[in-house]
């Protein structure tokens, strides 16, 4: 492999890593990918440990999918990741992942509202929620199809989240703010019109003050 492709693939690993000390995976969760060429990908291979990949086990495809070098198969998820690059040419890396907080958004049909935060909304946009699929089949494609192009994140029901960008660093990047603005807004849902604890009067400050 030449010196891009390599560097790639350590990227691929460091991305891999990132995801897992975040918890944004745990087990064999996820996948992460990058176009390497006008038509190839890299892709994390199924079936195991986004934190324990070594960069030579990351497969390499065809942009259909199909296996062109590696010892292991890509992910059964790979679908999911050919169907955004073949409509959305400007999109060089893709990060599928499991975030608890809005994953669980999916499962309690709580909003996402990318709005609540300007920060987020200026990284992510709006945030549609693809309806349930069956992972590894050509459902999950066609679940998120109409929400490609107009999208850099997608919520997928009882399946975690997807997101691209331009690299790979900016991928994980729209996934981490994902989750991190879903646990503000599940926060603010418990706040909500309740009311702020009492503070301390001055005088019992005083007394803090002068015990010192």
């Amino acid at each position: 492999m030449d010196s891009q492709e390599r560097s790639l693939r350590l990227e691929i690993i460091k991305i891999c890593r990132k995801l897992e000390s975040k918890g944004l995976i745990a087990a064999s969760d996820g996948n992460v990918s990058c176009r390497a060429g006008r038509d190839c990908m890299l892709i994390t291979p199924t079936g195991v440990s986004k934190g324990d990949i070594e960069p030579e086990e990351i497969a390499k495809t065809c942009m259909r999918g199909d296996l062109l070098e590696g010892p292991m198969r890509p992910s059964k998820e790979i679908l999911m990741h050919v169907q955004v690059y073949s409509m959305r040419p400007d999109v060089l890396a893709i990060v599928h992942a499991h975030p608890p907080m809005a994953t669980a958004f999916t499962l309690a049909g709580f909003p996402f509202n990318s709005k609540v935060l300007p920060e987020v909304w200026l990284m992510l946009g709006k945030v549609p929620l693809a309806p349930y699929a069956t992972p590894s089949t050509n459902e999950v494609p066609h679940s998120i199809e109409p929400y490609i192009p107009d999208s850099r994140a997608i919520l997928l029901k009882r399946h975690g989240a997807l997101t691209f960008g331009g690299n790979l660093m900016e991928a994980f990047m729209r996934m981490e703010k994902l989750e991190h603005c879903a646990k503000i807004l599940f926060y603010a849902s418990m706040l909500e019109d309740r009311k702020a604890p009492v503070a301390l009067t001055q005088s019992e400050i005083a007394k803090l003050g002068s015990s010192e």
